[in-house]
């Protein structure tokens, strides 16, 4: 069992930075990988980027390649997302999410157990 709480959202102009954080309750954090996802007015839930419970491979979504980070600090129970050079199109609600088990990194929501409450990001042009 793992809560999560994403943090870090805010109004940003086009071109700039957010760091998204998302911290988790419990000792079994490192035991898990993480995702971020995203859902925009109107769009389905998207996938954004994932990295593995050691934080030693990490995947992103082709919109955000280049541009986004994900990083953990497994001694801190915490999950980042780096995003640089935002876009009006990355305004969205963030969701962190926690895989239990399986086989490299996924993309696919359905694949995760657990979800937090979400931080929105605007990004102005």
């Amino acid at each position: 069992q793992v809560q999560l709480a994403e943090s870090g959202g805010g109004l940003v102009q086009a071109g700039g930075s957010l760091r998204l954080s998302c911290a988790a309750s419990g000792r079994t954090f490192g035991s898990y990988s993480m995702g971020w996802f995203r859902q925009a007015p109107g769009k389905e839930r998207e996938f954004v980027a994932a990295i593995s419970r050691s934080g030693g491979t990490s995947t992103y979504a082709d919109s955000v390649k280049g541009r986004f980070t994900i990083s953990r600090d497994n001694a801190k129970n915490t999950v980042y997302l780096q995003m640089n050079s935002l876009k009006p199109e990355d305004t969205a609600v963030y969701y962190c999410a926690a895989r239990r088990s399986g086989f490299g990194l996924a993309w696919n929501s359905d694949e995760y157990n657990y979800w937090g409450q979400g931080t929105q990001v605007t990004v102005s042009s």
